[in-house]
């Protein structure tokens, strides 16, 4: 009977180094191979690049690893100093330096009889690294040492954005695809669906799509978080405006040939170079026949409001999402093929972001009630000048009398479901508004199953002072009926409705504007300005 023999583990660790160090793309380029018959304490080579080491040195792979990288750096550099070499080693992070190691000659003889040829080799090394490294950050390799795919076709797709598409590279370099077929088959997801709150797409393994046709979906995925369509339905059907949405972003990747669209996906070039609104805008007139449509997730719109797995992170999806693409756009060179001029509009509006919810309701005050105009009057003398103190000057009056003052109504939901932080915030900016106006008192009327009139509250007692009455069921139409039929409410008065959406169907005949939190939506379509508190 043979006996089988023990592999030694020193000479497996050198032999594990070597192949690691032949499967580097910066150091395979320079072409040279290792024998075991140096003298030196651990190896050394010559700058015709012959690498030889020490016939009984035991280390560890990493160790060796090490020592090879250093030797061949110095053929790379072309210089008999370690100390340059030793400088620039650890920014590889490639193998171990060893304990024993001493900065000594590494070198054997005279210089390199063709210098040039190992600087050229070198340069092509770098350059297969930086190659290399990219398509692990993008996924085509688990490592700079392994050539062979890691991932999956929709992870592949994924990365070949980071490293060929610029314009939606530093988005696929955030994002996460999350591909869990039995998750897909809970939430009926076809093919695809993305979460803009968590960065992720969602993507069924079963779909059975080639390279091309993922890249085409998750570059349609990533289009509708970065441009926030999740967000910009506003009053509109939720389905139908993910309809218009797919026919605008589709239309866009098919011009710029990203990848291959799968069957059936929306697709019609008479809406090319609307936006998304005005697709909506066509389609909404017929409602049986777009409601039949479907989209990536199949029978419902692929943009989740929330994501599938955990809390969403809290960063400021604006801005994550408008510094990503605006990168993208600047990098993005007209080599790579032209973009739609409908895209890069979208994306230079997001250098210009909407202003915040207290802004444009500053401005709503700003137009619906004015500030009450001061006038001069020497029946109030102002602060006479020291220079001229001789001279009576006028002072600043406002109006009196309570009549000719600007004035509001607020029409407040007090139903169980709204979140007491929220109405103090809203009150507090009403009020901060409404004095800055000038306005002395505001026509309050509270709202849950039925309406409390609280008459006119001075402005300072609205976020501090006013009790809140109800805590029953939401129906505001009886709140707006008080205000528009009482005697002492101006023709003129404008109305602000603050609700979390879960009220009736509203009918205002005066100005007015609505006041919800982020997210919330209304059961119909307003006529007046929406504010979303954040």
């Amino acid at each position: 009977m043979s006996r089988r023999v023990k592999a030694d583990p020193a000479v497996v660790a050198f032999e594990a180094a070597n192949r690691r160090i032949s499967g580097h793309p910066l150091f395979a380029a320079l072409g040279t191979y290792v024998r075991r018959t140096s003298d030196h304490p651990w190896a050394d080579i010559s700058l015709d690049g012959l690498l030889i080491a020490h016939p009984t040195r035991r280390a560890s792979e990493d160790e060796w690893a090490w020592v090879f990288a250093h030797c061949l750096l110095h053929l790379g550099f072309g210089t008999f100093d370690c100390g340059e070499v030793l400088d620039f080693q650890p920014a590889l992070k490639f193998g171990t330096r060893p304990s024993s190691w001493e900065p000594d000659r590494c070198v054997r003889g005279g210089a390199s009889a063709d210098p040039e040829k190992w600087a050229r080799r070198f340069a092509a090394g770098l350059s297969n690294a930086a190659v290399a490294a990219i398509d692990v950050a993008g996924g085509a390799r688990s490592s700079l040492t392994d050539a062979r795919p890691a991932k999956t076709e929709w992870d592949l797709a994924l990365g070949w954005f980071v490293s060929n598409y610029p314009l939606l590279g530093a988005l696929a370099s955030t994002m996460t695809v999350v591909a869990d077929a039995e998750l897909a088959r809970g939430w009926d997801i076809s093919i695809a669906a993305v979460s803009a709150a968590s960065a992720e797409i969602y993507v069924n393994p079963l779909a059975g799509l080639s390279r091309p046709e993922w890249r085409f979906v998750l570059a349609h995925e990533m289009l509708h978080a970065a441009l926030r369509h999740g967000d910009r339905v506003g009053g509109r059907d939720a389905y139908l405006w993910n309809v218009a949405a797919d026919f605008v972003v589709n239309g866009w990747l098919v011009e710029m040939g990203v990848g291959t669209p799968p069957p059936g996906v929306l697709h019609d070039p008479e809406l090319g170079g609307l936006s998304a609104e005005s697709v909506y805008d066509r389609i909404a007139v017929d409602l049986r026949r777009y409601r039949k449509l479907l989209t990536l997730r199949g029978k419902q719109g692929d943009l989740l409001g929330e994501p599938l797995r955990g809390p969403a992170d809290s960063t400021d999806l604006d801005e994550f999402y408008r510094r990503a693409l605006l990168t993208g756009l600047s990098y993005h060179s007209s080599s790579r093929g032209l973009l739609p001029a409908g895209l890069v509009e979208e994306i230079r509006a997001l250098e210009h972001p909407p202003l915040t919810w207290d802004a444009r309701l500053a401005r709503w005050f700003e137009e619906f009630v004015p500030a009450a105009e001061k006038r001069r009057t020497y029946a109030r003398a102002s602060r006479r000048q020291a220079s001229t103190p001789d001279i009576p000057r006028p002072g600043w009056v406002r109006p009196e009398s309570l009549e000719s003052r600007p004035t509001f109504g607020v029409v407040l939901d007090t139903s169980g479901s709204m979140d007491p932080r929220l109405l103090g915030k809203a009150l507090g900016a009403i009020a901060s508004y409404a004095a800055a106006r000038d306005v002395p008192a505001a026509r309050v009327v509270f709202c849950d199953a039925r309406a409390y009139d609280a008459g006119y509250v001075p402005v300072e007692d609205i976020a501090g002072r006013v009790e809140v009455r109800g805590r029953g069921g939401t129906v505001l139409q009886p709140g707006i009926d008080l205000l528009e039929r009482a005697d002492d409410f101006p023709a003129t008065g404008p109305v602000l409705v603050i609700t979390d959406g879960g009220c009736d169907v509203l009918r205002i005949r005066r100005e007015h504007a609505f006041l919800i939190p982020a997210g919330a939506h209304l059961p119909f379509r307003a006529r007046g300005p929406v504010f979303r508190m954040s």
